[in-house]
């Protein structure tokens, strides 16, 4: 998951997001937005094997991403749909080859069916 902030706002976000969730591995990565420094996302893995009531709490400007490990990416699905469908002339292929290395340290998502790449660097990790 990942939360979008600022760094006034970011303490009570922490505090929302433990109290709403079970934080796999005790850690939570606050990103900076290297282009926007006053942009934090915080980044953390929850357990899934939760009741759909607790879903319901989910904090705001909070999304569901997928991570390639290699290369400290984040994505949406959407998103990496619309980078294919870029780089592929059009064409939704699922089996597409992306050069993950251009994407190294960055969180892709799709506001409004557009691709946005923003380039993250490590603010801060805490632990839980």
């Amino acid at each position: 998951m990942c939360t979008f902030t600022n760094q006034l706002d970011l303490e009570n976000i922490i505090e929302n997001i433990k109290t709403v969730y079970k934080i796999e591995y005790n850690k939570i990565f606050v990103l900076q937005n290297i282009e926007n420094k006053k942009e934090l996302i915080c980044s953390y893995n929850i357990n899934l094997n939760v009741p759909i009531s607790d879903l319901n709490n989910i904090p705001p400007n909070t999304i569901n991403t997928h991570r390639k490990k290699e290369t400290n990416t984040l994505y949406t699905i959407n998103a990496l749909n619309t980078l294919i469908m870029s780089l592929n002339n059009g064409v939704l292929d699922k089996k597409y080859k992306i050069n993950w290395n251009n994407y190294r340290n960055s969180i892709l998502v799709s506001p409004y069916n557009t691709f946005k790449k923003i380039n993250t660097k490590i603010f801060d990790i805490i632990k839980i």
